[in-house]
């Protein structure tokens, strides 16, 4: 397996993903938009997520395909995103018929940022411009870092992000993961310049400095983010997609075996206080793939995604915690 040519979720065929953010309000969103409405489905391990629609994607429910996916920063005013993305959509013609009717299905999730120095103070809730924007935002090449659902997103000890990374398989079909990295746990081993993730770096994607020599780590945790906020402001929240036609009960097993990627990158991962959530999309483009690998690549890319959006976060005016690219210049 080797990364694709652009080390992001978009190297999978069928896909755009989009940015907005509000430098003002340290908070914005992000929108997967397929070509074609695309099979998906969901898995949530965290004891505090915030959702919409997600019981639409289980093996079960009628719904056979969906419009979209949306991340967003905003705990729940965050899901409005989602209704800005479902007019635009409305608006272009897309969407499930039913009669005359016509009905975007947009999935979202999203993750706490109320109270990481932004200012919250709105008169009229800003998050589903931002999914407007997002979604006007779409193309194949997208930033990573302070940006969309990552502007705000803070780790245990340093900024969060988002976050996204590839790999193609052996059969010429492409796996990649989409990150917005908030979670209650440390990125980064105590002294935080070693990432968890080091072992699965490709490249030098995030620093090449390789694994942490130290033994025990775990052992104690410290959390800059406790001491200057709240422990219920966290969540990782993640798409993971294929261009291999899987059902959607096959993509609900991807989405499982794709969290062990979070706990891979994130120590402790999946908290009573993390919404961590993963979504499972096939684009359905390439023939139909092993499940197996699919999700073990599923799971390496969600780690190099988490460890990517930490190396990449900037700092702005206001920020509580510092950037690992700051601690380690």
């Amino acid at each position: 397996m080797k990364p694709g040519p652009r080390n992001l979720i978009t190297d999978v065929t069928g896909i755009k993903v989009g940015n907005a953010q509000d430098a003002r309000l340290k908070s914005g969103s992000t929108v997967l938009i397929g070509d074609a409405p695309f099979t998906a489905s969901v898995h949530v391990m965290g004891g505090a997520p915030g959702t919409r629609e997600t019981d639409l994607l289980a093996p079960d429910k009628t719904v056979a395909a969906v419009d979209a996916l949306v991340l967003s920063g905003g705990s729940a005013y965050g899901l409005d995103a989602c209704s800005g993305v479902v007019d635009a959509l409305r608006a272009r013609g897309r969407g499930f018929r039913v009669g005359d009717a016509l009905i975007p299905l947009v999935p979202g999730a999203i993750l706490f940022d109320l109270l990481n120095g932004g200012d919250k103070d709105w008169d009229r809730n800003p998050y589903a411009d931002l999914g407007r924007k997002a979604l006007d935002a779409a193309a194949e090449d997208f930033a990573l870092g302070s940006v969309g659902a990552g502007t705000g997103a803070l780790s245990a000890m340093v900024k969060g992000g988002l976050g996204s990374a590839s790999l193609q398989l052996p059969d010429g079909s492409m796996v990649g993961a989409l990150v917005g990295a908030n979670p209650v746990g440390a990125v980064t081993t105590p002294g935080d310049r070693h990432f968890h993730a080091a072992p699965f770096e490709i490249d030098g994607e995030f620093g090449g400095l390789g694994p942490d020599p130290a033994a025990g780590l775990g052992l104690t945790f410290e959390s800059r983010k406790m001491a200057a906020m709240s422990a219920r402001a966290n969540t990782t929240i993640a798409i993971v997609a294929t261009d291999a036609t899987l059902t959607k009960a096959e993509c609900q097993r991807v989405a499982v075996a794709a969290h062990d990627g979070i706990a891979r990158a994130v120590v402790p991962a999946h908290m009573p206080n993390d919404g961590d959530l993963v979504f499972s999309l096939s684009t359905a483009a390439r023939p139909a793939g092993d499940v197996a690998v699919i999700g073990h690549a599923a799971a390496l890319c969600l780690s190099r995604a988490i460890a990517r959006a930490i190396y990449t976060a900037t700092p702005a005016e206001g920020d509580l915690l510092p950037c690992w690219s700051t601690l380690n210049a």
